[in-house]
């Protein structure tokens, strides 16, 4: 009895480990954790037993202090540094990081390699943040809210390929494509706006260092170094110094991962050679280390010292940069990314007017219809509209199996802002009744854009039989 008992526990736990690798590599798992972030961040910021320790605990300095005798405050590192501040700033660099080194890929072997393939996607992704800019402007130009014309430029990739892949064959894989390279440009459009526009004033000294460090590490990368160790020290000196140099300090994740070597340290033939000698060390390994007659267990001490060789050697024939990006995604897509919707997502809503995204004044204007109308129109018209035009002037080709209307469909998850929405809402208004009114809109549209998306993907797919 007790032995089938073991024998169900251990079945449990077998079954439950598949299950939770199946969710942690499902393409919608990502999207549904956040989904669910973004709830539990909302509750904790109104409910009476816990706003005020989800604020405070945001608001908590995490800047080391050295005080002078007198018990003043000499000198802070990273100065100002908070919890929020430490995700914004901080935690986020890997996300940055990581969209570089995907960014990196796809331009280098990918959907961008080729002025063929990348055109349509990439004039698509620039009608995507044209067209929200300028339907944001429509409502603030002038007024107080205007320099959060940015915030509905933005797409996430999260979501929308999430919502994709739970919708299953109804879109043509060319299209599934499309969004991807689509979302991949406009994270390299979203990241040039930051940079261009959401900076503060530059110090250029520390700002000189960086660009010193980094042209270091390109040479670095140029005359073959391939050991991480090299690349990823002074990683941390360049955000530290682009931390203090008035540029957002994120992008130097992103300015880092496009210096990653994608080139493996050995080659195929290194490989090969190396591989089939080590395999016959393993095979001839002594199977009687202790010295009793009888075979030791696989592996014995001898066997994991070859294994670990030809794990190094393995390791060692693929790409930094796609180790990293392989190794960084379940870390980005289950805990930077929900934690940063825990931090970000959080809004008191203390009156029902906050919830009024319609409000406009000639002073402030309306951040709420201009990121709701921005993310739920003028990104899919923008999409749609630069799409059209490419096709049909000959620049660039129709994705092959869809239709005109299936790209409306699809252009419309485009408007699923959130993460860099969020993101460039932060840094676009200091005034937090501002920011606080750019998150829910960010929430509507976003909410909106998806339900709009989905909606005309389920009734278009029964019209027209799926291309896959």
């Amino acid at each position: 009895m007790r032995l089938f008992s073991m024998y169900r526990w251990v079945k449990s736990k077998h079954t439950f480990g598949l299950r939770s690798r199946s969710f942690v590599e499902a393409p919608w798992a990502g999207g549904a954790v956040l989904l669910v972030c973004v709830i539990l961040a909302m509750l904790l910021a109104n409910l009476p037993a816990t706003k005020l320790i989800y604020h405070n605990l945001l608001e908590t300095d995490l800047s080391l202090l050295v005080h002078s005798p007198g018990g003043t405050i000499d000198w802070a590192f990273p100065r100002e540094m908070t919890v929020e501040k430490f995700i914004n700033d901080g935690l986020m660099v890997i996300f940055f990081f990581a969209v570089g080194l995907e960014i990196k890929r796809e331009i280098v072997c990918g959907q961008l390699s080729s002025v063929r393939r990348a055109i349509l996607p990439v004039l698509a992704a620039a009608g995507g943040m044209l067209a929200p800019a300028l339907i944001f402007l429509v409502f603030n130009a002038g007024t107080a809210s205007a320099n959060g014309w940015g915030i509905p430029t933005a797409t996430d990739i999260a979501f929308a390929i999430g919502i994709l892949s739970m919708l299953g064959d109804r879109v043509p894989a060319s299209l599934k494509i499309f969004l991807t390279a689509l979302a991949i440009a406009d994270d390299l459009g979203a990241i040039l706006v930051i940079a261009l526009f959401y900076g503060g004033q530059i110090q250029f000294l520390c700002l000189g260092l960086a660009l010193a460090i980094m042209a270091g590490v390109y040479a670095m990368n140029r005359m073959g170094e391939k050991r991480m160790f090299f690349y990823l020290v002074p990683a941390v000196a360049v955000w530290t110094l682009f931390y203090y140099s008035g540029v957002h300090s994120t992008l130097s994740g992103v300015a880092m991962a496009l210096l990653i070597p994608m080139e493996p340290r050995f080659s195929k033939e290194y490989f090969m050679h190396k591989m089939s000698r080590l395999e016959e060390r393993l095979m001839n390994a002594n199977p009687d280390l202790d010295g009793d007659g009888v075979e030791d267990d696989f592996p014995n001490e001898e066997h994991r010292f070859y294994l670990r060789r030809m794990s190094r050697l393995s390791s060692g024939s693929v790409g930094m940069s796609y180790r990293l990006e392989h190794a960084l995604a379940p870390y980005i897509t289950f805990l930077v990314m929900p934690i940063f919707a825990l931090a970000n997502a959080g809004v008191e809503i203390s009156s029902a007017e906050y919830l009024n995204i319609f409000d406009y004044s000639p002073e402030i204007g309306s951040v709420g219809m201009g990121v709701f109308f921005g993310l739920l129109v003028g990104k899919p018209l923008g999409i749609f509209l630069a799409s059209w035009g490419a096709v049909k002037s000959g620049v660039a080709e129709m994705p092959q199996g869809a239709t005109w209307r299936m790209l409306l469909a699809v252009a419309c998850l485009g408007g699923i802002g959130f993460t860099m929405s969020l993101f460039v809402d932060s840094l676009a208004y200091t005034d937090a009744g501002l920011i606080d009114r750019g998150k829910i809109a960010i929430l509507m549209g976003s909410t909106a854009a998806a339900v709009a998306g989905s909606l005309l993907i389920l009734i278009l797919s029964k019209k027209t039989p799926s291309h896959e």
